[in-house]
């Protein structure tokens, strides 16, 4: 969805906003969000010669890992992640509780993630404020509806989940690997901008699709100068993803020119990393693309299983898990933003701008803001041989908590003030046991989920 559209859409959602009453009430984070178990050494690191990082899209935490904690305690482990309370609820444009409940089909009609949607979504009676109330999604989602002509004209989607039983492999592997109750997307808006913070930790003050290239150095440019080797796998290689538009290259690195346009021989597609893998030939660092065009990026709308998307994750983690690069990596996947489902976790608003770049291309109808607030909460999975098993990290961080993860690996200067003041990862692992080298076999995803327009 373009720029133009999210802005339409804002529109919209605002003369829904318009015409409530509501009372805002405060957002109980319902953990500690201190940093626990972290250890500020980087002795044992030296042992992870390759760091792969992957982004689906579009899934908050509590839409993706809502019942996560039953999972873990029928597994015996103790209940540690702030999942979905049991009374969460947002309400309707008239001012109805909608409760959360679970999904049946695994195809829903998109809420929204833009920039104006988030702020809706975050304080439904005042978007410009930094006081979270965190009762505005299905609000936001009512918004969408109207403008791009959905049937959930009353926003009750933002509020559906998925359980263990929709979703086995990601519980199975969030569960046996670590994970986080406090990861945040970089940018409370889209995909493109958050996408540029996963590279360059910023967007250049950019909220929407950039209609120029990007000038900003990106962790590729600094492996490179570095005489490190690194790639990017790409799924779709017959053309540009999602709302590049500047993306030539098929990637979204393709924003970063003319550094991406020099560097072609490194943007691959996604079949080089099993043969990288067959011969050893594995980057120190490499990000994978995933599959827009061939409905594996788990993107809601009508008839978009994500399921199919999880398979096609767990082939990609599969085949690591079975070379001889396995003992020695440490894949991150995450989700490039909530997607305009419903989290009950308030994002912290007091985060480092980058750069000190004001939004640019805020359009007139949208609320207004700066980069010195986080995206909400989405799912993160840190797949490893090091990764301390059955592990919740309750230390909030966001996408650039990957790039420190790298520069502090391979001795990296910061690429901008957030991810300078980033947390280094180094709590999720354990490099002197490597405790899930021999982790047992994930069960296997299905993909026959029910797939309808319609709710629930």
């Amino acid at each position: 969805m373009t720029g133009v559209v999210f802005a339409r859409v804002t529109l919209a959602i605002l003369l829904v906003t318009a015409s409530l009453t509501l009372t805002a009430c405060s957002a109980g984070l319902g953990r500690d969000t201190t940093q626990t178990s972290a250890s500020s050494s980087t002795e044992g690191l030296a042992s992870a010669q390759h760091i792969i990082f992957m982004s689906q899209e579009n899934r908050s935490f509590d839409h993706y890992f809502a019942k996560l904690n039953d999972y873990r305690a029928s597994r015996g482990l103790p209940r540690d992640a702030d999942d979905l309370p049991a009374n969460a609820s947002n309400p309707d444009p008239n001012g109805v509780p909608v409760a959360a409940f679970h999904l049946q089909t695994m195809c829903v009609e998109p809420p929204s993630p833009s920039w104006g949607g988030s702020r809706i979504a975050f304080n439904a009676s005042n978007p410009a404020s930094n006081t979270p109330t965190m009762d505005g999604f299905v609000i936001a989602a009512a918004g969408t509806a109207l403008y791009a002509g959905l049937n959930d004209t009353r926003g009750v989607r933002a509020m559906g989940y998925f359980t263990d039983q929709d979703l086995p492999y990601y519980y199975f592997m969030a569960t046996q690997f670590a994970t986080s109750d406090r990861f945040f997307a970089s940018v409370p808006g889209e995909t493109p901008p958050n996408r540029a913070y996963m590279m360059a930790a910023t967007s250049m003050g950019y909220v929407h699709d950039p209609k120029t290239s990007l000038t900003a150095k990106t962790i590729f440019h600094l492996l490179e100068e570095k005489g490190l080797s690194w790639k990017v796998y790409e799924t779709d290689v017959s053309g540009s993803p999602g709302d590049a538009e500047v993306s030539i290259t098929g990637s979204f690195l393709g924003y970063f020119q003319p550094f991406a346009s020099q560097h072609q021989a490194n943007i691959v597609p996604l079949s080089q990393f099993f043969t990288d893998l067959q011969n050893n030939t594995l980057p120190a660092v490499a990000m994978i693309e995933p599959g827009w065009s061939l409905g594996e990026d788990e993107h809601p709308g009508v008839g978009m299983n994500p399921q199919i998307g999880v398979v096609a994750v767990s082939k990609i983690i599969g085949a690591l898990r079975a070379s001889s690069s396995w003992k020695n990596s440490i894949f991150l996947l995450t989700w490039d933003e909530g997607g305009g489902f419903y989290d009950h976790v308030a994002p912290p608003t007091n985060v480092p701008n980058p750069d000190g770049i004001a939004p640019r291309d805020l359009f007139s109808d949208e609320p207004p803001g700066d980069f010195t607030r986080y995206g909400f909460r989405v799912p993160l999975l840190v797949v490893s041989p090091f990764a301390k098993p059955h592990y919740i990290s309750h230390t909030p961080a966001d996408f650039t908590a990957v790039l420190k993860l790298i520069e502090t690996r391979f001795g990296l200067l910061p690429l901008t003030k957030r991810d300078g003041t980033e947390t280094d990862m180094l709590e999720y692992f354990d490099f002197v046991n490597s405790p899930n080298l021999n982790a047992p076999a994930p069960p296997v995803q299905p993909t026959n989920g029910l797939c309808y327009r319609g709710l629930p």
